[in-house]
């Protein structure tokens, strides 16, 4: 693959030409040469037109349906989103039957992504079948090839188990992600609990719910000098515990989800479960503290939560719709309706969640490998099932216009052109 990007805005912040306008000639799945007025006459030309090439999005948080659940999604449907999406990189959570939480499901998945041009990392479980009782087979699981742990959206109830995840884990340098929610507080409710599930007549889940399990893992991190990384933050208290924590050294990083930066609980009025996500959408207070928290390096990391689902889990009545929507390819333009910046979002989308996995860096620079994507934020598109990628349509943003798009993607010497 030879390929001549013309005239390409660079956001890298490693790259010597960060900010500036430059042609990138890519030989063979590498960055051959970065620079002005470049000409090759074997070479495949792309005009930029002055858009934005960055490194490829990396997504940490994830759900495919393969392993079992097909049906929601496959890794070819998945990665086919993802591309359009911008996303080179995807960490899958082990939300399957069954969970991967042994080697086997691991290196099934691995193999099933081989040459593919989006990267996959299936993130094993902390606990058997994600059951919360024992630990899973986490070193085999390492070495086949997962980095991280975590019982995905289930949150690891049992203080003791998580202790002991934390401390074996850092006998191979893994990392624990827990997804923060005390279910004995938040029980069966459906929404953040405030004035509009008030309104609503529903049962809210308390900010309490998620600051609490926080709060504890934030203590076991600190006594057991572990890594920790919470993912999808949703409250505003949240955000400054962590920051406080990091004040004080603790080796502790975070991500937020998309929509609940652009999103809050004043979207259920009408009951309409696309909307139905958890952590739920909570108060236009969460939502600045979140987005703050991203400005000030509190939050290290966006994802998107990719839940997808089939029609009859969520064309029905809010009480029972399954929690989740999908979200590769609506990342980019909903971030810069949230009024984020091209190098916030890269940092916090492409350079930061590698770093969090410990994954190989992604950059715009001469001899790296051609990881990289060409984006617009100014191009409108409009979000319909024709264009929708993913094999799953709950989104509350199909049939909208949407600014900002991916024009191309590249890696592992593919390219895909949208």
């Amino acid at each position: 693959m030879n390929l001549l990007i013309k005239s390409a805005t660079v956001v890298d912040p490693v790259s010597p030409f960060n900010n500036k306008v430059a042609d990138i000639l890519i030989k063979n799945g590498k960055i051959e040469k970065i620079g002005t007025s470049l000409n090759d006459d074997n070479a495949e030309i792309f005009d930029a037109g002055k858009s934005y090439v960055s490194p490829g999005f990396f997504d940490l948080n994830c759900n495919v349906g393969e392993l079992g659940l097909e049906t929601k999604e496959d890794l070819q449907t998945g990665t086919a989103a993802a591309v359009a999406g911008g996303f080179t990189g995807l960490a899958l959570m082990p939300n399957t039957q069954p969970p991967v939480h042994s080697k086997a499901e691991v290196e099934y998945l691995r193999n099933r992504a081989k040459g593919n041009l989006v990267d996959i990392y299936p993130l094993g479980t902390i606990s058997h079948k994600r059951e919360g009782k024992d630990m899973a087979e986490m070193f085999d699981m390492f070495k086949s090839g997962a980095k991280a742990f975590t019982d995905g959206n289930r949150p690891v109830q049992d203080a003791g188990l998580m202790e002991r995840a934390m401390l074996y884990v850092q006998n191979f340098g893994a990392k624990v992600i827990s997804y923060p929610e005390d279910t004995s507080i938040a029980g069966k409710a459906k929404v953040n609990e405030g004035v509009v599930s008030t309104m609503l007549g529903m049962k809210g889940i308390p900010a309490l719910a998620e600051e609490l399990m926080i709060a504890r893992d934030l203590y076991l991190a600190e006594d057991t000098g572990a890594e920790i990384h919470f993912t999808t933050v949703s409250t505003a208290h949240a955000v400054e515990l962590i920051r406080e924590a990091k004040r004080k050294g603790v080796k502790v990083t975070c991500d937020v989800a998309v929509h609940n930066l652009v999103l809050t609980d004043e979207a259920l009025m009408g009951f309409d479960s696309q909307y139905k996500v958890k952590p739920p959408l909570r108060t236009q207070n969460d939502v600045d503290a979140l987005i703050a928290g991203l400005k000030d390096g509190t939050i290290d990391a966006i994802v998107t939560q990719h839940t997808p689902h089939e029609i009859e889990f969520k064309d029905v009545e809010f009480e029972v719709a399954e929690f989740g929507i999908v979200g590769l390819q609506t990342a980019l333009p909903l971030l810069l309706k949230a009024g984020l910046s091209a190098e916030l979002i890269v940092e916090k989308l492409s350079i930061n969640p590698r770093k969090i996995l410990h994954t190989e860096a992604a950059s715009v620079t001469e001899g790296a490998q051609a990881n990289l994507i060409v984006f617009a934020s100014d191009v409108e598109w409009e979000y319909t099932r024709a264009t929708n990628r993913s094999k799953s349509f709950n989104s509350p943003f199909i049939g909208q216009n949407l600014k900002g798009k991916v024009l191309l993607s590249c890696n592992n010497n593919q390219i895909a052109k949208f």
